[in-house]
């Protein structure tokens, strides 16, 4: 993915093999320096691309088994930098909406399981190419952002081929609130009432609504995705958030399973669905 996240990982694994091949003892080939660690062959160039995290442990490792112990700090400094990415609105959508989500396509084409949470607006995955164009056409006014609505509408429909492929399985959960926000005209909305309806019962898509009546165990806040519990993308007004640290995907899936308490599925989603169809159109 091209995002200053990715690059973060990528300079991090440039200064590791900066380590390898400074050392003071001389040299060290990756293959010899797995040998030393006892890790496979394959995780220090992983390591050293950006294609793998790196945990504080490693680094450690990394940094004595250079004999350079003195750089673990700068080390462990890189890596809390990236671990919690906040990436600007604005700076991000400085080229337009569309590498915006090319960047979260490419993580989600490598993910299985997909968790997510949306309190106000249809879940991203499941929206019509109409409801996406009216609220990518909101978040372009509010933050002044590139023109390029209709190839971003067009990557977001690209992105829901994921839902067809074997072994996906997307869990997504809706506060009922989502189903009746007028971000687009009436028909629009309807519209996407009866995509919904429609995936109810579909193999790779597990949906359920939060009711308004619904006992709530926690405050239904900012929507997030979970992918493969090895990444959380969360969304505020002025950033987009990428967490890969174990702690914070622990405390995401937490939430998501607290507000999976008070979901309905089935029938009974159904059933809120129609009606919030029948306030559209009685």
């Amino acid at each position: 993915m091209s995002t200053d996240y990715q690059r973060a990982r990528e300079a991090l694994g440039a200064r590791l093999r900066e380590l390898r091949l400074s050392r003071p003892g001389g040299r060290l080939t990756g293959r010899q320096l797995a040998q030393v660690l006892g890790w496979p062959g394959s995780k220090v160039s992983k390591l050293e691309l950006g294609k793998q995290n790196a945990t504080p442990e490693d680094l450690r490792a990394w940094a004595d088994a250079t004999g350079r112990p003195d750089a673990y700090s700068e080390l462990a400094a890189r890596l809390a930098g990236f671990e919690s990415h906040i990436r600007s609105w604005r700076r991000a959508l400085a080229n337009g909406f569309t590498p915006v989500h090319e960047s979260l396509t490419t993580e989600v084409d490598r993910t299985k399981d997909l968790w997510v949470w949306e309190e106000s607006v249809v879940a991203g995955m499941v929206q019509t190419a109409d409801y996406a164009r009216h609220v990518i056409t909101r978040y372009s006014q509010l933050l002044a952002a590139g023109r390029d609505i209709d190839d971003a509408v067009r990557a977001r429909m690209k992105r829901q081929e994921w839902l067809y492929r074997p072994g996906s399985r997307l869990h997504v959960l809706m506060w009922e609130a989502a189903l009746h926000s007028l971000i687009c005209p009436p028909s629009v909305l309807a519209a996407q009432l009866d995509r919904l309806t429609g995936l109810i019962g579909m193999d790779t898509v597990d949906l359920g609504i939060v009711p308004f009546t619904a006992s709530m165990k926690i405050v239904p806040a900012n929507g997030f995705w979970i992918l493969d519990k090895r990444l959380v993308v969360a969304e505020d007004w002025h950033a987009e958030i990428w967490l890969d640290d174990e702690e914070n995907v622990a405390l995401y899936t937490k939430i998501w399973r607290t507000l999976r308490e008070s979901a309905v599925y089935g029938a009974d989603a159904q059933n809120i669905i129609a009606r919030a169809r029948r306030a559209i159109s009685p």
